[in-house]
């Protein structure tokens, strides 16, 4: 499915700017919004009226947890359609098992530490 729309909510503003910067290298024709409080993202995603293709999700987030705000989309009908990449810096081999016992059917990528492994992954999910 070809992305235009995404949303990036991540409390890491470093992260954010290196998120877009990976996203334009991919494909500068993909809208990408960045949010860095998770609870005013969640007030202003409910809100939306065109909601994002696909929303990449920091784990490890003050006031909103990843696991809390996909667990809130999941029980509003309008958001839980909506795709949900979980991008973190735990391992994988942490919190892929752990968010399947917590029943969170998402896709889950460790927090890449150069811009070139982060572009080559949206590349291959863009």
């Amino acid at each position: 499915m070809p992305y235009k729309n995404i949303l990036l909510i991540d409390d890491d503003s470093d992260d954010t700017l290196f998120f877009i910067e990976a996203v334009n290298a991919v494909n500068r024709e993909v809208e990408c919004r960045t949010m860095l409080n998770p609870a005013k993202a969640w007030d202003e995603l409910q809100a939306l009226e065109e909601l994002p293709d696909i929303i990449f999700l920091d784990y490890n987030m003050p006031m909103v947890t990843g696991l809390e705000f996909i667990k809130r989309m999941q029980a509003v009908e309008r958001l839980k359609h909506i795709e949900v990449i979980v991008l973190s810096t735990p391992p994988e081999e942490v919190m892929v098992p752990w968010l399947d016992r917590n029943n969170t059917p998402v896709k889950y990528i460790s927090k890449p530490t150069s811009i070139e492994e982060l572009t080559e992954i949206l590349n291959e999910l863009l």
